[in-house]
């Protein structure tokens, strides 16, 4: 597995530079919340701006990935708002991440574009939950969104501009189809049942870390389109987690949030993100497990706990996905392949 992430063949080297510079424009937009004079809190939220821009937004253009990278903000910071509001008053905000996790599901329809911005928007509302953000921050969260987004953008379109062109999502319905015959509404009805038992179950475990199950649902049903996708990424999610525990106690949890060795973890996790997400899951997991484990290294509340906790928490949300694509409204592997076949013998024929 190991062999596969890191030796798969690379044509163009296009990972290697899709990953050298998410690297580069992550770093950059951290950079510039620090000289803009953002506390760490800041910086950790335009860091996750960033690295969100760089790696959801996939249209076939650079000019429609620079539309897209535009109106990251228009969805985002809105959420953000209402998620910082919501914070002290559990059922409103559980209700209104629900409600964002479905509707960014749903937005799929509208292909990369709207699969970006739902990513978008579902993670403005996770981030405020990691962070614990409250109203009176979102002036400095707003400008360190903004700020980072341009550093991002000026290293994607300006310093190291190319085209990343990627194949389209297959269509598992005809575009006229409505209501459930929509393969995005039922996997938006899926994702919300799995993340309200994900949110249960989380909240259950830990009444402070609860968003972990329910990010973790949300990322399975990220980029899938049958019942026996989803399965296998839950399994890969837990298993990706489960291998980056160890790293959080050995070589995280002794840092003590010492900024130069926790900032060279940041990017050997942002690095391993963007190099292994198109050939392995289980190891980009891991290194999204690094990244999370540094970060809260860097805030100071990183302990072997916590990081059981996560594992738990994951699993608790993996489930929940599991449940739903199982029960409620399935989107079968046959179906799938099915429409993929159609579709390629609709190109040949034409």
């Amino acid at each position: 597995m190991l062999k596969r992430a890191f030796v798969a063949p690379d044509p163009g080297r296009l990972r290697l530079r899709h990953a050298t510079r998410a690297v580069l424009g992550i770093g950059l937009a951290v950079i510039v919340c620090g000289l803009a004079g953002h506390s760490l809190v800041g910086a950790v939220t335009g860091g996750l701006a960033a690295l969100l821009a760089l790696f959801t937004v996939t249209d076939p253009t650079v000019r429609g990935q620079a539309v897209t990278t535009a109106l990251l903000p228009v969805v985002g910071l809105p959420v953000l708002a209402l998620a910082a509001v919501l914070h002290d008053v559990p059922v409103a905000r559980d209700l209104a991440f629900l409600a964002v996790m479905g509707a960014g599901v749903y937005a799929r329809r509208w292909g990369p574009r709207g699969h970006s911005l739902g990513v978008f928007a579902f993670m403005a509302f996770f981030i405020t939950q990691f962070l614990h953000t409250l109203p009176g921050q979102l002036p400095e969260l707003y400008a360190a969104v903004l700020l980072s987004l341009l550093a991002a953008s000026a290293v994607r379109f300006g310093l190291w501009c190319y085209e990343r062109r990627l194949p389209a999502a297959p269509v598992l319905a005809p575009a006229a189809a409505r209501g459930l015959a929509r393969a995005t509404t039922r996997q938006a009805v899926q994702a919300m049942v799995g993340g309200a038992m994900a949110l249960l179950a989380g909240q259950f475990l830990s009444g402070e870390r609860w968003y972990w199950a329910v990010g973790a649902t949300w990322w399975v049903f990220v980029n899938t389109t049958s019942r026996g996708e989803t399965l296998v990424r839950s399994f890969r999610r837990v298993l990706g987690t489960l291998a980056g525990i160890p790293v959080g106690l050995l070589v995280i949890a002794p840092l003590h949030g010492s900024a130069l060795p926790s900032a060279v973890l940041v990017a050997f996790g942002v690095f391993g993100i963007f190099y292994t997400a198109a050939v392995s899951y289980t190891w980009m997991m891991f290194s999204v497990t690094v990244l999370a484990g540094t970060l809260y290294g860097l805030l100071g509340v990183l302990d072997p706990a916590l990081l059981a906790l996560r594992l738990v928490e994951t699993a608790a949300g993996a489930l929940g996905a599991t449940v739903a694509v199982l029960l409620v409204l399935p989107v079968t592997t046959h179906a799938t392949t099915d429409a993929w076949i159609q579709r390629a013998l609709r190109c040949v024929h034409a």
